[in-house]
This record gives structure tokens, sequence and C-alpha cells, in this order.
């Protein structure tokens, strides 16, 4: 796979109307939706437009009604698997178009194979111009069928058809015969279905090229017969008689494999047009019965021996044009993942040995995750596939291969990664893998997804869990996640008391004495959780989070990483007015203080201490304690901000300015006014064209202009607000520069 193409603008306009379809369509009585304003669309966008809104999930009755204007829209290639559509809406939206292909596999809702028949054969040029039909996974429901001027309506109704899939139905023997009375079939698909004879098949011997009959598991014919029938295919070029090893038992196959045996061994004047051949799953084959086979048939061009235990046989090693699935080698293991998509007991086999070729590998194969998502995707509620793939896709994407992989390739490997997350709860397997695969920085930093949905899983997750190791992945990703959420999805996350499981490893870890990095990225993820999101710092306070954290701050003492994190988190808490009165007690600010005093501290413990004690001190009205302590407060604000050096590093980041506004107010005394535009000037000397702009647009500026000119405020604060109001107008005037020079005409 090469870099990411861009979408087509065709892609892009359809994207649009699947998006505005609300505005462009009307509402007809029966809620169906109709075009207000429809041109003459080309037959090919049509078909476009039908196969995006399916893609996007919007197909479904009340959107299909858009195609009932078959002379604007006009059909030709429908795809409606797996929307919900019923049969009413399937006769009144697509029956009236000349079709030449429908596939309505797996459509859930009720409808089933004799509505679909009886809907196309109702349409005259329907009748002769449908070519290619799939009904896979529907009820067929025989015998509700129509009749038609007195004759049933049936498969051979429709005349036009030369392909037709019909895997895991309910066919019979009778239906059998009625396509097998088509003129023009070529290709049949009946694997998985009931059916139990397959003479019917004598009926389109000289136009059947391809027969699809995996996994017949109701076949009730000796295995001479069936070899007699094989044989008298005579345009047969391809013959998929492949069988689900995990499924059933010996006595079961015994009769198939015997077929496959005697056809092996037969002349190669049977079947001479044979090219393609799929036996995957037959087990009891030799070695020399395949070696024969291959010989004689020099046309061959695939050969089907996944799960077989003959994908080693030396013969396949010389046939340099011969298409093999097996287990032999990634090349035969690609092969099983592109035919087999839809068959979930070759998939797992297939993921099984890529898992062993992939473990330590060390170049990017985006083509493999690739196959392996897609096998993940089509079979999204099976735990076995599932099993495997997540661990195909840690070995895919682990240390720096995952850079190397497109963006939206790992955008839809971490959607399917979070899908089993979500499937498969209790599975603790497949949640240890996800967890794994999901632990990178680049992936959490760099590759959209959706990472609430992230947050939540791997929180509920880890409530549940205790296992060391996977903890400190999961509060490690948590702790990541978090930050990169908004607000709204902050306070929607802490809702949910799980989150709370957090500050049980902190105590934990706390209890124990232990500096490690799991206590390190939980204090983290609640630090980010409970910025700017009053509803989560209440939760914490509810959860006596605030005496833990009294606790914490005293036995880590000479931990600056640790001090820093704990009393971020109580910045938070200080900056939602309501809660301020929890913070609101003596020993509590004394042991803050004595933090933003102590001069062998580094600056950020100190930083934060100050935060907490500006917030709390800038309200009178609210100060609850000695007001000499809060005189206190404000003298030493002031005393230890002016003596702290500029910081290189990054301390701090933050989403917004808001919580700033009350501190810059012009009646504020100099200690809580110099701690807040010192904080501001060290964010945007670090990202000044990230927080420039933040402050314009918030209306900081206008008060830190204010600061500079009022009579009243401190020289100290002066010179730090001419500073940012300096530096905010030299990025704006750059900004300014090179936005003219990327204009046209300008250089």
């Amino acid at each position: 796979m090469d870099g990411e193409d861009p979408q087509t603008l065709c892609d892009l306009c359809l994207a649009q109307v699947c998006g505005r379809l609300d505005a462009l369509c009307r509402k007809r009585a029966d809620g169906s939706m109709s075009l207000i304003w429809a041109p003459l669309f080309p037959q090919e966008l049509a078909d476009q437009l039908l196969q995006k809104m399916a893609a996007k999930g919007m197909l479904n009755d009340t959107t299909v009604g858009i195609f009932r204007n078959s002379k604007k829209l006009r059909l030709r290639r429908a795809s409606i698997r797996c929307c919900k559509v019923s049969a009413e809406a399937f006769h009144l939206a697509l029956c009236p178009h000349r079709l030449l292909e429908l596939d309505a596999s797996w459509v859930p809702g009720g409808l089933t194979g004799a509505d679909v028949i009886s809907g196309l054969a109702s349409n005259p040029e329907c009748r002769d111009s449908l070519q290619k039909l799939a009904l896979n996974g529907l009820s067929l429901n025989w015998g509700s069928l129509e009749q038609d001027g007195g004759v049933c309506v049936s498969f051979s109704s429709l005349q036009g058809l030369k392909t037709i899939h019909l895997v895991n139905t309910n066919l019979t023997d009778d239906i059998l015969e009625d396509i097998c009375s088509l003129p023009q079939l070529d290709t049949l698909d009946i694997s998985c279905s009931t059916v139990s004879q397959l003479k019917a098949l004598l009926k389109c011997k000289n136009t059947m090229r391809s027969l699809i009959a995996h996994r017949l598991y109701r076949l009730d014919m000796a295995p001479v017969r069936l070899l007699f029938i094989f044989t008298q295919l005579n345009a047969l070029r391809h013959l998929d008689f492949s069988d689900d090893h995990f499924a059933g038992n010996d006595t079961e196959r015994r009769d198939g494999d015997e077929t496959v045996r005697q056809l092996l061994e037969g002349s190669p004047h049977v079947l001479p047009s044979l090219v393609s051949l799929d036996i995957s799953g037959r087990k009891t084959i030799s070695n020399s019965a395949l070696r024969g086979f291959v010989e004689s048939r020099s046309g061959l061009v695939f050969l089907g021996l996944l799960a077989t235990g003959l994908s080693s046989c030396p013969v396949l090693s010389s046939q340099k044009h011969l298409k093999v699935t097996g287990e032999a080698n990634e090349k035969q293991l690609w092969e099983a993942l592109r035919r087999y998509r839809e068959r979930e007991c070759f998939v797992r086999e297939a993921l099984v040995h890529l898992y062993s070729l992939t473990m330590d590998t060390d170049e990017p194969q985006p083509d493999t995750l690739k196959l392996v998502v897609e096998a993940m995707q089509s079979h999204p509620k099976s735990p076995d596939v599932h099993l495997v793939a997540t661990a195909c896709v840690f070995n895919l994407t682990t240390q720096d291969l995952a850079e190397a992989m497109p963006v939206s390739l790992m955008s839809s490997a971490v959607t399917q990664l979070l899908h089993a997350m979500k499937t498969f709860p209790n599975h603790q397997q497949v949640q240890k893998n996800c967890l794994m695969a999901l632990c990178s920085d680049y992936l959490l930093q760099d590759v959209p997804f959706d990472k609430y949905l992230a947050a939540m899983l791997v929180i509920r997750w880890l409530s549940n869990h205790e296992e060391p190791t996977l903890q400190r992945m999961a509060v490690a990703v948590i702790s990541i996640l978090v930050a990169k959420l908004s607000t709204e999805e902050t306070a929607q996350l802490s809702e949910d008391v799980s989150f709370m499981k957090l500050l049980a490893v902190v105590q934990q870890k706390a209890m124990l004495g232990v500096i490690d990095s799991t206590l390190k990225f939980a204090l983290s993820a609640l630090w980010n959780l409970t910025d700017e999101t009053p509803t989560a710092a209440r939760n914490f306070i509810e959860c006596q989070g605030l005496e833990l954290y009294e606790e914490v701050l005293e036995s880590y003492y000479s931990e600056p990483s640790i001090q820093q994190k704990v009393l971020g988190l109580l910045n938070n808490i200080a900056e939602v007015e309501e809660l301020q009165s929890d913070l609101m007690d003596e020993d509590l600010l004394e042991y803050i203080l004595s933090l933003l005093q102590d001069p062998q501290l580094e600056v950020g413990v100190r930083y934060f201490a100050g935060g907490i004690l500006a917030q709390l001190s800038s309200r009178p009205d609210a100060w609850t304690l000695d007001d000499e302590l809060r005189s206190t407060i404000l003298e030493q604000l002031h005393e230890s901000i002016i003596t702290w050096p500029h910081l290189e590093r990054e301390m701090v980041s933050y989403r917004s300015f808001r919580p700033f506004c009350p501190l810059l107010q012009t009646c504020q005394p100099s200690g809580v006014q110099l701690w807040a535009v010192w904080a501001i000037h060290l964010v945007c000397s670090q990202n000044t064209s990230h927080y420039s702009s933040m402050l314009d647009k918030e209306g900081l500026m206008e008060l830190l202009k204010a600061l500079d000119v009022h009579a009243d405020t401190h020289g100290d604060v002066k010179k730090v607000s001419q500073r940012i109001v300096l530096m905010v107008q030299e990025q704006q005037s750059h900004s300014e520069v090179m936005k003219g020079r990327m204009e046209p005409g300008k250089s």
C-alpha cells in the first residue's frame, strides 16, 4: 500500500449530499424521502450515491425513498447489503429500475428471497436485464411467492440471470432445479445452504463456468454420484468444494473428502477447462494426489489449500503463476484473507498463522494490516476472529511500525480495536490485546479516532481489573486520552463513577509509598479529568479525593513530579467558585503556603501552590478563615513570584484562559494579579501562536491593557502585562505578513 490518496471530487460531493439529505428532501405521506429537486443524474453516479448511503449506514425505508424517482436517479448496479430495508420499500424504490445487478445480502428486518424475486419479476424490463443477484443470508420463504398470471414467479422468471449467490440460505432441491433451468447461468454460489442433491446442475452443464459449494452440510450423495455430476460440467473453470474444518465431524466430511480424492486422482480429461480448484478444509488428501493433479494441469491458476496440510507441497514452488491459499508463507495467507473474507472458519485459520509470522516483524506491512482490519469488519460478532486479529494488530503496529502506516488505515484499525473492546467486554485476552495495541504515544496523540469512546472503554476495563502491567497501560492510555477530550466530553465521562477507579489506584500506591509510572499517570488523568469540569471536580470531592490528596501531598513532599500533579488538580477545584469552600481548611492552606515560600522547591511546585492560593484569596467575601492568613498569602504571593526565574520547558497547558479573568480585574490585590500574568506570560512565551489568539478571542487582551493603564496597578504586574501585550502584537503582525505572502500575486 502506498501513501494515502486524496478523496475524489465525486466522493466529496456524494458525502455532502448524504450529509445534507434532510435539507435536500421533503417527506411523503408514508414518511419516505423525496428529493425536492433532482437533476438527471449520470447513471453511474446514482449507483454510487446508493452505495455511499449504504456504506454510511443511512440507507433505510425512509432514505431509500429518493430512488423511487427512477427517471432522474437511474440505478443499474444496486446494493442494499446489510441495510434495513423492508419488502414494501424495496418494491417501491428499487424494483422500477432496469437493474443489471442487485445485492440484497444479509438485509435485516424480514425481507425474504421471495419478496425480492416477486418484486423484480413485476418489472418486465428487469426480467431480461438482471444478470447478477445476491441473496446471501436471507430466508427464501418460497411458499409465499405470488402467482403471475396463473404462473408461479420464480428465479427462472428472470431469464437474464447469469450469476446467483445464495450463501447461508434455506435453498431446497426444488429451488435449485428451477435455478438450473436458467439458459445463461454461468456462476452459482450455494455455500452453507441446505440443499441435499446436486443433480439439477446437469441442466446447466454446458453453461456453468463457476460453482461454489463450500460447506454443504446437508448434502446427501455418494462420492461416485457426486463426482459424476462434477465431471459432466463441461464448461466449468472454477470449482470450490471446500469445507469448514472446525464444524461437524470426520464422518460427515468423509464423502466429500473421498469425492475430492477421486477428482484429484482422475484423468486430466475430466473437467478439461478447470483452472481453479478450492479444497480448503479437506484434511485427508495426500501429497501424491495433489502432485499428480498439479503436474497434469498446466493451465491451473488457483488452488485453495488452507487447512489441508498440503500448502507446503514441493510441487507448488515450481508453479510460478499459481496462486495458493494456505499457511506455508505470508503470500498464501494474504491470498486466503482476500478470498475468504466472509468465511469465518478460514479467516480464523489464516489469522492464527499470520500471528506467528508477524511476531518479530520489523518492517511496516500496511497491506497485511488492511487485510486484518477487513477481517474484523467482516466478522464483527466473532470472538474467535477478534481474539487473533487484535493480536495481529498489536504485532503489526508495535513500536515504530504504526508511524509508517497511512493515518487512515491506523484510524480504521483503532476503530476496530474499540469495537472489539465494546463487543467483548468479558473476553480478557481480547481486552488485553486491544489495550496493548492502544498503548502507543503516536497512536493516541496523532491518529484520529473516537477518543471519548476509547477513554470510556479503558476506564470501564480498569474498574474491573488489577493486573499490574495492564493497569499501568490502562492508566497511561487514560491520562493521554482525557487531555484530548472537550470539556463537554470530560463532563460526560466524569458522570460515570467508574472513573474514580483512578482514585483507588492512587490510594493503593500511596499506601505502599510507591513512586512509579502508574501513580504518575493516574494523577495526570485525574488532573485532566477535572480541568474546567466542575462535575468531575465535585465527584472527586464526594469520593473523598480531597482527603486522599492531602495525605499524598505530605507523604510525597520530596517528589516534585507527584506534588505538581496533586496541586494541579487542587487548582482545578479552586477555579470552581462553588467548590472553593471545600478547600477552606486552615491546615491545608498553611501547608500549601509553605510550599509557595520554600525556595528549595522547584518552581513548578511553587507555581501550582500559588495558583490555588491566588484563586481562593481573590474573593474576600467568600473567605471564611482568619483574615490575617489571607493577608499573609497575598503578601507571600507577590514576594515569591518576583523571585521565580523564567522557565524554558513546558510545565502546563490551558484549554482556555477563562479561569484567569476574575484574577485580572483591576480591583484584585497585586499578588493575585501577578500570579495570573506570570502564568499567562509563561505559556505564551512557549507557544505564542496558539495562546495569543486565545487571549484575543477570550477578551483577556482588554483586561491586560486595563491593568497597564490603571493607576493602582503595581509596577511588577504592569511590567509582565506589557510583555504579554507586546508578544501578542508581534505575533499578530507576523501572521499578517505571512498571510500577505500567501495571497496570489504577492511575493
